[in-house]
């Protein structure tokens, strides 16, 4: 599989730039999630990263993308429907 060298802001990773694996249409996934482990023996702390788009080109269309940090830290995915409730 290929990789990108992807940008993390903020958060945990925040200014590092770390290999993301992408998928067959060459984007990486919208959600990246990094389980952190805590010393105290509860379940690991979960830090959500959503994707948006790098730089900008001149004709407007993203060339690459970054991370953003997720401080609320809920994952999401799928599809979402309108008749379904979140939160």
């Amino acid at each position: 599989m290929r990789s990108e060298n992807t940008l993390f802001v903020g958060g945990p990773l925040d200014g590092r730039v770390l290999p993301v694996l992408v998928g067959p249409t060459g984007q990486p996934p919208k959600t990246y999630e990094i389980p952190v482990p805590n010393d105290d023996g509860r379940p690991p702390t979960l830090h959500v990263y959503r994707r948006v788009p790098g730089r900008v080109g001149r004709l407007g269309l993203p060339r690459g993308w970054k991370y953003e940090y997720d401080p609320e830290g809920i994952a999401t995915g799928g599809p979402k429907w309108p008749w379904t409730k979140r939160g």
